[in-house]
């Protein structure tokens, strides 16, 4: 994984604690199978104790600017907003990545699980078939104003499990393009609305590439893949989608992949990365400092790096990930709540929780403003999300979103990223061909099929 955060912008120290409650937990743990691990779970405390039976205990993985945004937002409802009633807060922060998700099955498991907690929607497979996170009440949600209607189909399809929904999300946060409207312009790649021109086919895409090079006198597309574990992954998750082939791993195996047109991806990925037009061996952070230094007309990355690069100076445009195949999709995660499993639910306490997610929705435009598309679609028509420049140009990216493979292993910071990314970032330095890359992708993904899930 790079320095940055997969998902919540540039890592940063933590910011003033501005919440009385509000604990940061900072342990290293090793995770067993992606989910739990030998030891106790240090350093956690159960809700009642952490600060009395009236606060609402919460844990989050959201640091830097997005925690002083989650912070804003927690301040919003704590004191009432829009006169609703207020809540009384205990905000517990843990590092992302394994160890977060180690600690929240654990908590769950040993029946020390917090009121709400944030996961990724794409790790939602590997909790809620074990029992480790409880159902949302719809009714109860509706009661506070969210229901199911309020969502892209897209994203609502992965809060269920067996018809049952288990998350609500808060976001989307796909990975898109982010281009200098001044390079742009000259390489004849704007609108008359000055928006990115559609691309339509991989010549198109590749064509693209060359103009920007022209542009810019260096290079056209920048992308940051060496020894990273998910941006090779997204990048080809995406674009496969597209082609419209299914991608499924059923438990037990073998995967359900088309060869074909995984190897039509990877031979586009190598030739649009073919080292003169755009460079392919840039690390995640080379790519970001060449773009933001105007040394490349385009950088394809997740939202997430908006404020890193709206401090740059670049004039900045951005839009959802060109189609170039034949179906409209974009890669994308979300940040999401559920109710991590507690045996005996005080009913008044779930009754806040749901209450908390839902006025916490409601202060998504805050959210919007580091760059993740709020999943509340009531927001989105606010004028507030509209003057957002150059968030509202990319928002119809949560239409299309596609996710990780809905199985235990997989989503965001999971081994199955990393396996998938290395046998791609061979094909795009020259160490492989796409067919070979392609044939070790399905290999690796049979592998991972075979383990028992560590909590079914």
């Amino acid at each position: 994984m790079s320095s940055r955060s997969p998902a919540q912008g540039p890592a940063a120290p933590d910011p003033v604690h501005r919440l009385s409650r509000r604990r940061l937990l900072r342990h290293t743990m090793a995770a067993a199978g992606g989910l739990l691990a030998a030891g106790p779970l240090s350093g956690c405390v159960s809700p009642a104790s952490a600060s009395g039976a009236s606060s609402l205990s919460v844990w989050d993985l959201f640091q830097g600017g997005d925690g002083m945004l989650m912070d804003e937002m927690i301040e919003a409802v704590s004191k009432g907003a829009g006169g609703a009633e207020g809540f009384e807060v205990d905000r517990t922060i843990l590092d992302w990545g394994p160890s977060y998700y180690t600690k929240l099955a654990m908590s769950a498991a040993g029946g020390r699980a917090s009121d709400v907690a944030a996961m990724h929607l794409s790790r939602l497979a590997g909790y809620a078939p074990g029992g480790l996170v409880d159902p949302f009440d719809l009714d109860l949600l509706a009661e506070f104003g969210v229901t199911a209607e309020d969502f892209t189909p897209a994203v609502w399809s992965r809060t269920r499990h067996e018809g049952t929904v288990y998350a609500i999300p808060l976001d989307v946060h796909p990975f898109i393009v982010f281009y200098d409207k001044e390079a742009a312009e000259k390489a004849g790649l704007l609108t008359t609305s000055g928006e990115l021109v559609p691309m339509g086919s991989p010549e198109a895409l590749l064509e693209a590439g060359k103009a920007l090079a022209g542009a810019t006198g260096e290079a056209g597309i920048l992308f940051g893949h060496v020894t990273d574990t998910a941006q090779n992954w997204r990048l080809f998750a995406g674009l496969y989608a597209q082609t419209g082939a299914e991608f499924a791993l059923p438990d037990g195996g073998p995967p359900k992949i088309d060869v074909d047109a995984a190897v039509r991806v990877v031979t586009l990925m190598t030739r649009l990365f073919d080292g003169e037009t755009n460079p392919n061996n840039l690390d995640y952070n080379g790519a970001l400092a060449a773009f933001t230094s105007g040394r490349g007309g385009m950088a394809m990355l997740g939202e997430w790096e908006l404020p890193t690069l709206k401090k740059s100076g670049l004039d900045l445009g951005a839009a959802p990930f060109p189609q170039v195949f034949e179906e409209p999709a974009v890669y994308t995660d979300s940040h999401s709540f559920v109710l991590p499993h507690q045996d005996d639910p005080d009913p008044a306490r779930r009754r806040e929780a749901h209450r908390y997610v839902a006025e916490i929705l409601k202060q998504s435009l805050t959210w919007a403003s580091a760059g993740h598309i709020p999943a509340y679609q009531p927001v989105l028509a606010e004028p507030g999300y509209a003057a957002l420049d150059p968030q509202s140009s990319y928002a119809d990216a949560a239409e299309v979103a596609v996710l990780d493979p809905p199985n235990w292993f997989a989503g965001a910071g999971s081994n199955f990223q990393n396996r998938m990314c290395q046998p791609l970032q061979s094909a795009l330095l020259g160490n492989t061909t796409p067919e070979k890359a392609v044939r070790q992708m399905v290999r690796e993904a049979d592998t991972l099929l075979r383990q028992p899930d560590p909590v079914a």
